[in-house]
């Protein structure tokens, strides 16, 4: 949830006419992660649950091709993109061993 909320905190700067493209698709796929997660652990068969982990962990990859064209746009400070960047990092370890867990 912090990482959707500093992903909103960030695309807030943005350019005007990204509002629709780019500051859109960050946003949804950000609120993608938590909202998969809290899905997939209300599922009663690890299978299920695994499902809705990896879509959290494919939202995450979304978020960091989306990060990184915004860096290279100029949209976003290079400080700002490596901080979310090394989050997002950390999120995708704890799902991978979530993950990991319930294959187990």
């Amino acid at each position: 949830m912090d990482l959707v909320v500093a992903l909103y905190e960030v695309t807030r700067y943005f350019p005007r006419n990204e509002e629709f493209g780019l500051v859109s698709q960050i946003r949804r796929a950000a609120v993608s992660v938590p909202s998969n997660i809290a899905e997939g652990m209300t599922r009663r068969w690890p299978k299920e649950r695994t499902h809705f982990l990896n879509i959290s962990q494919g939202s995450l990859s979304e978020l960091d091709t989306q990060l990184d064209l915004a860096r290279r746009l100029g949209y976003t400070p290079p400080d700002t993109c490596n901080e979310l960047t090394e989050r997002m990092s950390e999120i995708q370890r704890l799902l991978g061993g979530l993950i990991r867990s319930l294959r187990s």
